[in-house]
């Protein structure tokens, strides 16, 4: 769809009236989406749940392949300045980690030895200033409960200063969506 004329040219439509883009959808077609970005440099794009990482179905039982080709393209997107990528959306059924099959929630412990690779893989690749966390709620409630989620999201920054952090948490968000003036 991306890729399609019209959609490209309604997409041209978006800058002019200081629209951005929220783009979702699942991995293997993230070059596609930055062929797009690159495409339309002057509109703020907004990657939604860190790409659309897929571990169900025929990406079951295949993590590191699919984290290894994610990692790729990831980095390739975040080459565009005009994109900003939404950290969360790991708690959806699709990707994978069966959580919610579990006899007992996971811990926020569990939550962030999981996700970690791509949360901090989307930050190293775009960097704080084009990074914020989000809750994905009700969504991810398939998998774990809201206070985990958090939780294991500060678990992932502890180490991070708190000039990242505000970044993270509000900073990014605030800036993108025109919440203060810039």
């Amino acid at each position: 769809q991306v890729m399609d004329p019209k959609f490209r040219e309604g997409l041209a439509q978006l800058a002019p009236l200081g629209l951005s883009f929220e783009s979702w959808q699942s991995h293997p077609p993230i070059p596609d989406a930055t062929d797009m970005m690159r495409a339309f440099p002057g509109t703020t794009f907004i990657l939604n749940h860190v790409g659309g990482i897929l571990g169900v179905g025929p990406y079951n039982g295949h993590r590191e392949e699919v984290l290894a080709g994610w990692r790729k393209d990831i980095t390739e997107m975040a080459k565009c300045p005009n994109v900003y990528c939404k950290l969360g959306g790991l708690g959806m059924v699709s990707v994978g980690f069966g959580f919610h099959e579990r006899d007992l929630p996971p811990s926020s412990e569990d939550l962030a030895a999981a996700w970690r690779p791509y949360i901090e893989h989307c930050i190293e690749a775009f960097g704080v200033d084009r990074c914020m966390f989000e809750s994905n709620f009700p969504p991810d409630k398939q998998s774990c409960g809201y206070t985990e989620l958090w939780n294991a999201f500060k678990r992932i920054t502890a180490d991070a200063s708190k000039a990242e952090k505000q970044a993270l948490y509000s900073g990014t968000a605030a800036k993108v969506y025109r919440l203060i003036a810039p």
